[in-house]
């Protein structure tokens, strides 16, 4: 398995792929690792979870510089990504020991609990786009709730996350966090495993439906964020040049390869053409300042401009971008097309590059109406003075997140579930550590008297 960098074509380096042998010796070391890992008390779990967080902020520039060769990721947002890691690592840390049960209402002379166990070994199949942080969720709240873990790291990164295992295991008992590398086969001989409790997956919605399906076979319970299709409605009552700052955000950062990235635009028409020409002017400044990182790897611009060709020919025009540029590498423009419709590839599936589709309509109403069209759940933007229009947004946008008024807004610790086709389970927050769990009810009470 070869890696090539995305900004001229050079080889990183050449990792093997695991077979069927070493995915089930992967799983069975986590298994035989399990019952004294299970076993330590949550306040030791949670102090060397937080010992290897502190351990990959000490390598967090080398680790960074490896995702940024890997998957062409900005430096600065590489590092962001690394430490973003480590701050996960730390609230989970922090969260595991105070995970608790319910106390339930029985008899005055009984005692009715419940007790939260962990469910075994998780296996976390991870992404390329954030994959240290994304990570790095996964892995702690598994960790700190006593499961053992054997991780996939994506086979666009896997330098960076086999450099993270090693990090991390260098601070954790022996087989307690596994790592195994390698393509789509190993993925799929893991989630074959029948000794397996959790599949852990963030990735395409293609994917995750296959690990579902396996997991009907062997039992395994499924955590997934999987795709979206992530829509911003901007209303006619904000400043245009302000919500064409926030669609650009939201579109090009990343080179929009993130999960919630904006993409799909509906406009007002009172406000449609200054916000298209602010638009296109944030996507000229990008491409002219060479602020975009590239697409992570060719394969991924073929598809990307493979939805911007297909919307040109049916009548959508290009106000910025949308050629594929001369040169080595995988670089993509940052992309506005106007005049698109909803029967367009690029605003019916996921295009995950820098590239802002824009449908201009004649109402609030019609642009939540045709947001909400889709077959994604993951995450959807309005921006809106109106606090009417707000409110209905978050009653009938059919998201597991809904941002007023910030295409990346959030609070510390937020956690969110994916709908339909999005993927299913909290991901992310004190509710990951429910979904790592299984809740045992105990009740208690005296024996009858001699």
């Amino acid at each position: 398995m070869t890696v090539l960098s995305p900004h001229d074509g050079t080889p990183v380096g050449t990792l093997p792929c695991a077979g069927a042998e070493e995915v089930r010796d992967a799983i069975a070391t986590a298994r035989a690792a399990a019952r004294d890992w299970a076993g330590t008390s949550p306040e030791e779990r949670g102090r060397l979870v937080r010992a290897a967080a502190d351990a990959l902020a000490e390598h967090a520039e080398e680790v960074a510089a490896l995702n940024t060769r890997e998957t062409g990721k900005l430096a600065h947002e590489a590092l962001g990504g690394v430490l973003a890691g480590v701050g996960t690592l730390h609230q989970y840390a922090e969260l595991g020991p105070v995970h608790r049960g319910h106390a339930l209402r029985g008899g005055t002379l009984a005692a009715d609990y419940t007790v939260a166990e962990p469910r075994g070994v998780v296996a976390a199949i991870t992404p390329w786009n954030d994959p240290v942080a994304v990570a790095a969720g996964l892995l702690g709240a598994a960790l700190v709730t006593g499961n053992t873990v054997v991780h996939k790291p994506s086979e666009r990164c896997p330098h960076t996350g086999a450099r993270l295992g090693e990090i991390l295991t260098a601070a954790l008992p022996d087989g307690v966090l596994v790592t195994v590398t390698g393509g789509p086969e190993t993925g799929r001989l893991l989630a074959d495993q029948a000794d397996l409790d959790v599949l852990a997956h963030v990735g395409s919605t293609e994917t995750g439906r296959a690990i579902a399906r396996a997991a009907l076979d062997t039992g395994a319970h499924v955590i997934r964020e999987n795709g979206g299709n992530d829509p911003l409605v901007v209303d006619d009552d904000v400043d245009p040049a302000w919500a064409a700052e926030q669609a650009a955000i939201g579109a090009f950062t990343n080179a929009g390869q993130i999960c919630t990235s904006v993409e799909r635009i509906y406009v007002h028409r009172a406000v449609a053409e200054p916000f298209l020409h602010a638009l296109a002017a944030e996507a000229r400044q990008r491409n002219r300042e060479a602020a975009l990182a590239p697409l992570v790897d060719r394969r991924m611009r073929d598809a990307v401009h493979g939805h911007v060709r297909a919307a040109l020919q049916d009548g959508a025009t290009a106000l910025e971008g949308g050629e594929v540029p001369e040169g080595a590498g995988s670089f993509y423009p940052a992309t506005v097309l106007r005049d698109c419709t909803d029967a367009m590839q690029v605003m019916t599936e996921e295009t995950f590059g820098p590239v802002a589709p824009v449908r201009v309509v004649d109402s609030f109403a019609e642009g939540l109406h045709l947001a909400s069209r889709d077959r994604y759940g993951l995450a959807a933007t309005v921006l809106t003075s109106r606090i009417a229009h707000a409110q209905r947004a978050i009653a009938e946008l059919p998201a597991g997140t809904v941002k007023v008024n910030n295409v990346f807004g959030g609070a510390p610790g937020g956690a969110a579930q994916p709908r339909r086709d999005s993927g299913a389970g909290f991901g992310y927050g004190p509710e990951l550590l429910d979904e790592m769990t299984q809740v045992k009810v105990v009740h208690v009470e005296m024996p009858p008297s001699n």
